[in-house]
């Protein structure tokens, strides 16, 4: 009997040490991923799309994007991203069911921070900074994490970190997603644990 108390609390304990959500790109499809506007290639633990302009306008003025369907409070969540010279946006967002949350938009001048107050119509952001030090670098790989604990999000991108507040941000997601617009993006390494 010991024995068998002992082995639930020993999987217990791993289960609780387990992401969420890990997505290596090791294979096209994952029942959370969403991969659409556009055609996602999966090779090298990587996903990559070329935004197609025709999609782009189809779409609203929208880019390719990848979905994960994840119901979660806090979370750490971290990715590896590459754009190309021609992109134009990298933007991270956690939803709610009923909309945005929390957004960071990647772009030449540096990265842009919101929150979406759930009593503001239309999705309307607020600003928590623009940081010109938090830059994406073409062509090569940067590490992004996002920990989410109550009102609380921390953010690092490669050497950058610092911590924002808003009383939105405590919310319940649905989902979480990395799109883009302009040129091509590669995405790798994604993690969402506790």
């Amino acid at each position: 009997m010991k024995s068998v108390l002992f082995l639930f609390f020993v999987a217990a304990a791993l289960a609780a040490d387990a992401p969420l959500l890990k997505d290596d790109f090791s294979a096209p499809k994952l029942a959370t991923r969403r991969a659409s506007r556009g055609e996602w290639k999966f090779a090298d633990n990587s996903a990559t799309c070329t935004q197609d302009d025709e999609l782009y306008k189809k779409n609203k003025d929208h880019g390719p994007i990848l979905f994960y369907d994840l119901v979660y409070t806090d979370a750490a969540i971290r990715f590896a991203v590459k754009p190309d010279a021609a992109n134009k946006a990298v933007v991270f967002t956690t939803n709610s069911a009923e909309g945005h949350v929390f957004r960071l938009v990647f772009s030449q001048a540096g990265m842009g921070v919101r929150a979406f107050p759930p009593e503001e119509k239309d999705h309307k952001s607020i600003s928590l900074g623009n940081e010109k030090a938090a830059k994406l670098k073409v062509g090569e790989w940067t590490n992004v994490s996002v920990e989410l604990r109550g009102t609380k999000a921390t953010v690092k991108v490669g050497e950058f970190a610092k911590t924002y507040e808003h009383a939105s941000i405590a919310r319940e997601k649905a989902n979480l997603s990395v799109g883009f617009s302009y040129g091509k993006v590669g995405v790798k390494e994604l993690m969402v644990e506790k």
